[in-house]
């Protein structure tokens, strides 16, 4: 029952999912980072099955660095976006990763950006979107309280919200989750909401 959710706000993008590694009736851990630091100024978050959702990301991440090394300047957020998205739909074709992705990053030159990327290679620039059966709570806090000029301060307390609303609404929640924030100093993580041990 997986989770991953993301909002933009006045100078900073913050990403948000469960840390719950699950299969079938099975939690085999609940300490599972799914929120990966591409580079200095870039998070992606994924949620899908356990194999696709790492190998992919791991790709991903590689490629990133790769085209920076062999460049000597870092991809945008827009081209790491773009980048994914046109691997999804090449993978769609032969053998597709059920993968869905929340990108974040940020540049001097074009500031904050958020792309949904989902499993069918869909990509769309947005200000708040969410995956996972936790998504239908998580979007309606979202579309209720969420606003382009939240402060750090305000976002973490509507996800918060929305992570209280999952815990508290879905059969079958995940209990743990990490937050992370991506802003001009950088990609980092913000804290974690704990319920169970690792």
């Amino acid at each position: 029952m997986e989770c991953v959710f993301g909002m933009v706000g006045k100078d900073f993008a913050l990403v948000v999912a469960d840390t719950s590694a699950v299969n079938s009736i099975l939690v085999h851990k609940s300490n599972e980072d799914k929120i990966m630091v591409l580079d200095n100024h870039k998070l992606m978050g994924a949620s899908g099955e356990a194999g696709d959702r790492a190998q992919f990301t791991e790709y991903v991440q590689k490629n990133v660095s790769l085209y920076q090394f062999r460049n000597g300047i870092p991809l945008t957020t827009k081209a790491a976006a773009n980048f994914i998205r046109g691997e999804l739909a090449t993978a769609l074709r032969k053998n597709p990763y059920q993968v869905n992705i929340i990108l974040a990053g940020y540049e001097k030159e074009t500031g904050l950006s958020l792309y949904f990327i989902d499993y069918i290679a869909t990509l769309h620039k947005v200000d708040k979107a969410a995956f996972g059966y936790g998504s239908y709570f998580a979007l309606s806090m979202m579309d209720r309280h969420y606003h382009p000029d939240m402060t750090v301060e305000e976002a973490v307390k509507l996800a918060d919200q929305c992570i209280d609303e999952i815990r508290s609404r879905l059969v079958v929640a995940p209990q743990n989750f990490v937050i992370k924030i991506v802003d001009k100093d950088g990609a980092r993580e913000h804290s974690w909401r704990r319920t169970t041990k690792e």
